[in-house]
């Protein structure tokens, strides 16, 4: 039987992070628990590359860039989706996170869906690091892993 190992060695890595802008107070914090977890994994903070879209619609646009520019080990898609009074939430939520999901089964890089759906701010800001712990840290750990796994296919 051979088992691929798993590793939380980031060094050498180089990751982009793709951030909405749409209810910042949250996506903020998902993203400095994100750059603070991959910088205590190894990766150095010039490796890590950070582009600001307006929400998470547009976030399977940009990720899609960060993949085809193949200078990226992972990418990390961070986003927040609230409900709200009207369907739009479950339009952005499907575009946004199927958009995210075909990228990843694409399987060039590892491409990780950070993107909370919730009912309330405050659900949100408690998976951000208010009480929970900052769930960008845990997306940030996963890429750094499958990063790892992706390279045992390359031996």
């Amino acid at each position: 039987m051979k088992e691929l190992k798993n590793s939380l060695n980031g060094t050498g890595m180089k990751i982009a992070i793709a951030v909405a802008r749409f209810n910042e107070v949250v996506t903020d914090k998902l993203l400095e628990g994100a750059v603070r977890q991959l910088e205590t994994l190894g990766v150095d903070s010039k490796d890590i590359t950070v582009a600001h879209v307006p929400g998470a619609f547009e976030l399977p646009g940009i990720c899609r860039k960060f993949v085809d520019s193949k200078k990226f080990d992972a990418v990390i898609a961070l986003g927040a989706i609230i409900r709200g009074e009207t369907s739009h939430y479950d339009v952005v939520v499907n575009a946004s996170t199927g958009g995210i999901a075909n990228l990843a089964a694409e399987g060039k890089v590892p491409v990780i869906l950070g993107i909370l759906t919730t009912d309330t701010v405050d659900q949100a800001m408690n998976r951000a690091g208010l009480k929970a712990g900052n769930l960008g840290c845990n997306w940030a750990s996963t890429a750094v892993e499958m990063v790892n796994l992706y390279k045992q296919f390359n031996k």
